[in-house]
């Protein structure tokens, strides 16, 4: 029966976004982080730091997701516009070994959103479950590994992978073609609006919007505030 929210009419395939989503993005990075400057002695707060870096890590996925700068030009210049923001010099040297080690440091923290292992295993023996991904695809592998929930997806597909990132359509094409289904059989689901939700519905898939960040619900999109709420629509 088609639900007239999430747009499909007979769930086969679940495709999940993973950082904020599924993998706890900012708990495991504010672990990273606390470890980081801590061994490199750099004299900031990591709460303090935390509080900055998020918003303006989200600024420079968004320009990255728009192919305003460059994945080089992401992982520098969020770290660098943290430390302006905090009135805190550091060298391009030091800069450059932070952001080696943050992407070291990262995926050895590996804490997960709540419910979020015992929806996969919920949904796991009736869909095929996958990931669509905007983040670095090395780095993605290693979380869902170091993480312990690799075996519960079928297909990872990054934008890497893709040759294009969410919202493009490309991507969500890519990954229906990879699974060898219609957009009418399949569901997205994710944290980001823009990148996940419209980018989703923009090709026919139906999506549900896992909302972390606490934005105005759409009446028109299907809306959790809490993984384990997936079972009750689909």
């Amino acid at each position: 029966m088609k639900n007239s929210k999430t747009g499909t009419v007979r769930v086969t395939d679940i495709f999940f976004d993973l950082d904020h989503t599924l993998w706890d993005f900012e708990k495991n990075s504010a672990l990273a982080f606390e470890h980081i400057l801590g061994r490199h002695r750099v004299e900031i707060v990591p709460s303090d730091f935390m509080k900055a870096y998020t918003p303006i890590n989200r600024d420079c996925w968004k320009a990255y997701r728009e192919n305003r700068i460059t994945q080089e030009e992401l992982r520098r210049s969020r770290l660098e516009l943290t430390f302006s923001a905090l009135g805190k010099e550091v060298d391009s040297e030091l800069v450059g070994v932070l952001m080696e080690d943050y992407m070291a440091q990262l995926t050895e923290n590996n804490h997960l959103f709540l419910h979020a292992r015992e929806i996969l295993g919920y949904l796991k023996g009736k869909y095929s479950l996958h990931i669509i991904t905007n983040g670095f695809e090395k780095v993605q592998h290693k979380k869902l590994a170091n993480s312990g929930i690799a075996p519960y997806f079928t297909h990872v597909i990054s934008s890497e992978l893709s040759g294009v990132k969410k919202p493009d359509p490309g991507i969500f094409n890519y990954a229906l073609k990879r699974a060898g289904i219609t957009a009418g059989n399949a569901v997205m689901i994710g944290d980001d609006l823009e990148a996940d939700i419209y980018g989703a519905l923009g090709v026919g898939m139906g999506a549900i919007h896992y909302n972390t960040r606490k934005e105005k619900a759409e009446d028109r999109i299907v809306t959790i505030d809490n993984l384990f709420e997936i079972k009750n629509h689909l």
